[in-house]
């Protein structure tokens, strides 16, 4: 039933996830729900040198937002911090180099900074498409070791700071890819069989979702969300997916267009209104499943997936404290 699922996904991108479809949703939206100030408030954006997450720093960064950017390259996170704080006048925009595939630098960061600032928000945005099998210096598969490792580590390393905090929010930036995947805990790092990056990062995508989910039923005290930004005119898609790109460009989202739900559950009021642990596109709440899709998952697989994600981050967290 694959190709059931990819031509269904593909033919309902076709028609909501271009710009048509943002224009089209957009009409329905209330401007006034990210019109608002939000200044003492701190925020975090993971992979915040370009495209999607460039484009929410710069937002929030407008609205007063003291903005922390977590980049891995240390040139180009420059010039994106100086182009948002030119563009917006605001000076509280703080950079922090850490790679999101290297899990000790991640548990590193996540210690030094819970004890130098306060975070009200945390947006993981960062995330790789490789295309063909790539090993960490760790060892760990590339696309598992940036999109869902990577991931876990950063938040659940900062729930105690979040915790701490009034209004606390996590939103993470999935893709409407993981609707043709179905949760696969049995080879979380693509040892088995054919690689396909196309559709390692669709299951690295559906086990964020996954995370979310199970995240929101054990801290009540923070709203989780996890969204799909449409497909958007990135440096991302363009390297990583040129054949797409060049089928497809002239019916990409903007990036500021592919930020706009990350930003609206970000700031507004509105969005945590609705339950924590939802997955949203165009500031709607939308179903993690197609229709006839067998991608459900019994609970016992989810509940396996925290464990097997608790097992790899304390391992790495005892390397990087040691």
């Amino acid at each position: 039933m694959s190709w059931y699922r990819n031509t269904v996904w593909f033919v309902k991108g076709l028609r909501e996830y271009t710009r048509g479809g943002y224009e089209s949703a957009s009409k329905h939206f209330n401007p006034a729900d990210v019109e608002v100030d939000v200044a003492g408030r701190s925020f975090l954006v993971t992979g915040a040198n370009s495209g999607i997450g460039k484009a929410t720093a710069k937002e929030i960064a407008r609205r007063g937002g003291t903005v922390h950017l977590v980049c891995r390259n240390k040139e180009r996170a420059e010039v994106a911090k100086e182009e948002i704080v030119t563009e917006t006048g605001n000076q509280n925009i703080f950079l922090h180099i850490v790679d999101i595939s290297n899990p000790k630098e991640i548990w590193k960061f996540a210690e030094k900074f819970q004890n130098e600032h306060k975070l009200n928000v945390l947006i993981n945005n960062a995330g790789c498409m490789v295309n063909n099998r790539e090993l960490t210096e760790d060892g760990l598969e590339k696309n598992f070791a940036t999109n869902t490792l990577g991931t876990y580590i950063m938040t659940t390393a900062l729930v105690p700071l979040l915790e701490k905090a009034a209004d606390a929010r996590v939103i993470t930036v999935s893709s409407g890819g993981m609707l043709v995947q179905k949760l696969n805990i049995s080879d979380l790092q693509w040892e088995n069989g054919p690689f396909d990056g196309t559709m390692v990062y669709a299951q690295n995508k559906r086990q964020q979702v996954v995370l979310t989910e199970q995240w929101a039923k054990a801290h009540r005290n923070i709203h989780f969300s996890v969204m799909h930004p449409g497909w958007a005119d990135t440096p991302a898609v363009r390297s990583s997916m040129p054949d797409f790109y060049e089928r497809m460009k002239n019916s990409l989202r903007t990036e500021a267009q592919g930020a706009d739900t990350v930003l609206w559950l970000a700031v507004s009021a509105e969005a945590t209104k609705l339950p924590s642990g939802l997955f949203f596109q165009d500031r709607q709440p939308v179903p993690t499943h197609l229709p006839l899709a067998y991608t459900h998952s019994p609970p016992e697989d989810e509940e396996k997936l925290m464990e097997v994600m608790e097992e790899f981050s304390q391992k790495f967290k005892s390397v990087s404290s040691g």
